[in-house]
């Protein structure tokens, strides 16, 4: 059971955010009631409707049932574990998708990026850390313009955020896509994780770099003809990544 201190004074802080974002639903999974509780009630009280469960299991029913704008699950639960439940939304759809991790455990971080995570907050969870990255994996999945970029047999289409190669759509989630944007609009140039970090999900802790490393392997599996060969996104060892089309 978690102390519901962790939050601190949590009237206070919510009092305290910008009232102007509303999301239409989220879907909170959390099997420790009290941090389900505290979560549910300050995001609630920030402008969010929020439908929360305790098991993966409920939270695949209610996707079916109700497709939310995104999804928060604790990677550690019971049944089907949150990362095991991003895995099977990740094979249907592209629903955002932030992962609550216990402190310090990589392994379930780099498991939940590779099966396909937008991002991730570690606990204790801080109710404000929380609402920003909701508010930042929103923003991604609504971005887009009206250009259409064409690279050999690569073609993305940012009006209808969509990526097709050699005539077949390529299914990427709204983080992969705003990352291969952000490569595509600097190409040849090399980009350095600290740089996509901030472009693409908002952050600033340089230690968050496996976000970045995580998503260009998940990007490089799609639109790559050998992803162990890349032809479009290549690495600079040291420094970052480099769109470079063939």
């Amino acid at each position: 059971m978690h102390d519901m201190s962790q939050f601190g004074d949590t009237t206070r802080v919510i009092q305290t955010w910008n009232n102007n974002v509303r999301v239409a639903g989220i879907l909170l999974v959390e099997d420790d009631p009290s941090v389900r509780m505290a979560l549910e009630l300050a995001l609630t009280r920030q402008g969010h409707s929020v439908t929360s469960y305790a098991t993966g299991e409920e939270a695949l029913d209610h996707i079916r049932a109700r497709r939310p704008e995104i999804a928060i699950l604790d990677v550690m639960l019971p049944g089907i574990d949150g990362v095991e439940v991003c895995r099977r939304v990740r094979k249907l759809d592209q629903l955002p998708v932030i992962l609550l991790t216990a402190r310090g455990d990589d392994l379930d971080v780099v498991v939940g990026l590779e099966a396909g995570a937008d991002d991730y907050v570690v606990k204790p969870v801080e109710p404000r850390v929380l609402d920003a990255r909701i508010r930042a994996v929103l923003r991604r999945a609504e971005s887009a313009s009206s250009d259409r970029i064409t690279f050999g047999d690569l073609v993305i289409d940012r009006g209808a955020l969509k990526v097709t190669l050699a005539g077949k759509e390529i299914h990427l989630t709204p983080t992969e896509l705003r990352l291969l944007l952000e490569l595509v609009r600097h190409p040849g140039q090399v980009l350095n994780r600290r740089y996509l970090l901030r472009a693409v999900w908002d952050h600033t802790h340089i230690a968050d770099s496996r976000l970045v490393d995580a998503c260009v392997q998940r990007i490089r599996a799609k639109i790559e003809p050998k992803p162990a060969e890349p032809v479009f996104i290549h690495t600079v060892r040291g420094f970052g990544y480099r769109f470079s089309p063939p």
